[in-house]
């Protein structure tokens, strides 16, 4: 028996409208990549994660646990589940299975695109336990009502606390931002900007050839919906790395199977093999752009392929060059001080 797709939906909606997410986190789990940043709180240009990073290990839980639920005769009791949803936080039992590995990651990613930008001389703040989630997934199952009252709560909530402009960090709340608020939400004037485009915009250095390639899988939304296709692949040769690129990229780019997930995860992850094949056919290692395409190509490659996030892949470059410029500078040092020169 398939996952009953109406139950499902209706948790999340009952969540977004009473916790305002569709997998409420604690404020602790939502925010705890910032401790030790020194991120001003909140001003005018903000970094907007909406939580997705931070929502990855609960979501992976999540799509293990309906996988085996998928042709259950249980799929008949989550109806029940959802009344239950209603006064008591199911996501709170997802996040005691989620991978305390997979939020160390998801932490890192955030923590490295923080490095990136303030390299790139970007100010920034950001809104903490402020911050909301987009409602993507209300917006892409269709759930119109729902999500247009949850945007409108959440464009409110940001002009009441001054911002003008968001940085966002993942290619789900780019476009919900940039493309499904200003449908929903009357007079919309926020500016929103993605990171990869704030970094590019940058014109980062040019680095040394490293001895290094890498096969970049693009995010769908990133490249057909927002334009987001040669900024990542610009600042990865600027970064010293070659750019492989597998069959269907781009606009034509194949899809990771994460859309999927949660209604129907064995097709999903029938998907996520099909791009592992692609993929592995022009090398080894893959960089990713989405937190959602991350984690599932991760799983259906199991050791076959190395996956990493892009923000992951450019901040260790930029520490293998400044390693090499510290090392060029005591060399230039040393040879000053053997020759006498002040």
């Amino acid at each position: 028996m398939p996952l009953p797709i109406a139950p499902i939906l209706g948790i999340f909606v009952d969540n977004v409208r009473k916790r305002g997410s569709v997998l409420p986190l604690s404020k602790r789990t939502a925010t705890g990549w910032a401790r030790g940043l020194d991120l001003p709180r909140g001003g005018e240009t903000v970094l907007y994660t909406g939580n997705v990073y931070q929502m990855i290990p609960a979501i992976d839980a999540m799509s293990t646990q309906m996988a085996m639920l998928e042709n259950s005769f249980l799929t008949r009791f989550f109806g029940i589940g959802r009344l239950v949803n209603k006064f008591v936080n199911m996501s709170f039992f997802m996040g005691l299975t989620a991978s305390s590995e997979k939020l160390r990651h998801a932490n890192r990613v955030l923590r490295d695109i923080v490095g990136l930008l303030r390299n790139a001389g970007v100010e920034f703040g950001y809104l903490y336990e402020d911050e909301f989630y987009a409602g993507a997934l209300l917006y892409d199952d269709g759930l119109d009502e729902a999500f247009g009252e949850h945007a409108r709560r959440v464009t409110a909530h940001l002009k009441k606390l001054g911002v003008r402009r968001l940085i966002t960090v993942d290619p789900h709340t780019t476009q919900m931002f940039r493309q499904a608020y200003p449908r929903f939400v009357k007079d919309f004037d926020i500016e929103v900007q993605n990171y990869l485009e704030v970094l590019a915009q940058a014109h980062p250095r040019r680095a040394e050839p490293a001895d290094g390639e890498v096969v970049v899988h693009d995010s769908c939304i990133y490249a057909r919906y927002e334009n987001i296709c040669e900024q990542p692949r610009e600042l990865l040769r600027a970064a010293g790395l070659s750019v492989r690129e597998p069959e269907l990229s781009g606009k034509s780019t194949h899809c990771c199977g994460g859309p999927l997930e949660s209604l129907f995860p064995a097709e999903a992850h029938r998907i996520s093999g099909i791009r592992v094949d692609l993929l592995e056919a022009e090398g080894k290692n893959v960089v990713t752009m989405c937190p959602f395409c991350w984690v599932n190509l991760s799983k259906a490659a199991g050791d076959r392929l190395v996956v990493n996030d892009i923000a992951n892949v450019l901040a260790a470059c930029g520490q293998r060059d400044h390693r090499a410029a510290l090392k060029a500078h005591v060399a230039e040092d040393n040879l000053v001080r053997a020759h006498g020169v002040a």
